[in-house]
């Protein structure tokens, strides 16, 4: 895809075609080629943070909430980088709000893993994410599994250092 950016449109619109049994391969090519290099996102970000919310299939809502993940890294880095430059607000919001719906609903590990991550990474800049983020983990800890508890107590740890 690096080679070949005018390709990124279309694949996302196959990636964003939610209820085609084809949208998580395309997630999947698109999970891969942002772990490649972030940066091509950058012209795609308005059409992937306005879209995320309806992915709903398991196997192309894990790659989008890599996807997600790997944004809140670069939008946070100490580096300077297209994403920091690019992301806006509202993209921020949007991916905030995926993020939650992720957490809450009934999603498989790796994307709330995923969502984790990206809500404490984004929430340093929005006081009202970590107080949500905690009490959605500590309500959730004893219902999931064994990968859960060790993502959301590493996560919980690192919220309450930051408020201390």
């Amino acid at each position: 895809m690096q080679s070949n950016p005018e390709l990124i449109p279309i694949l996302l619109d196959i990636l964003f075609k939610v209820d085609d049994k084809i949208s998580p391969r395309a997630a999947w090519v698109f999970e891969f080629m942002c772990s490649e290099n972030i940066e091509t996102i950058t012209p795609h970000l308005e059409v992937f943070t306005a879209n995320i919310h309806k992915v709903h299939i398991d196997s192309a809502v894990r790659p989008v909430a890599k996807v997600c993940e790997l944004i809140a890294i670069a939008y946070t880095s100490k580096e300077d980088n297209k994403i920091k430059k690019t992301l806006n607000e509202t993209q921020i919001e949007r991916i905030i709000e995926t993020c939650f719906d992720y957490m809450i609903n009934d999603e498989k590990v790796a994307p709330k893993a995923y969502s984790m991550s990206t809500l404490f990474l984004l929430g340093k800049d929005y006081d009202w994410v970590y107080p949500e983020l905690t009490r959605i983990l500590e309500t959730d800890f004893s219902k999931q599994s064994a990968a859960f508890k060790a993502r959301a107590s590493h996560i919980l740890k690192k919220v309450k250092k930051i408020k201390s």
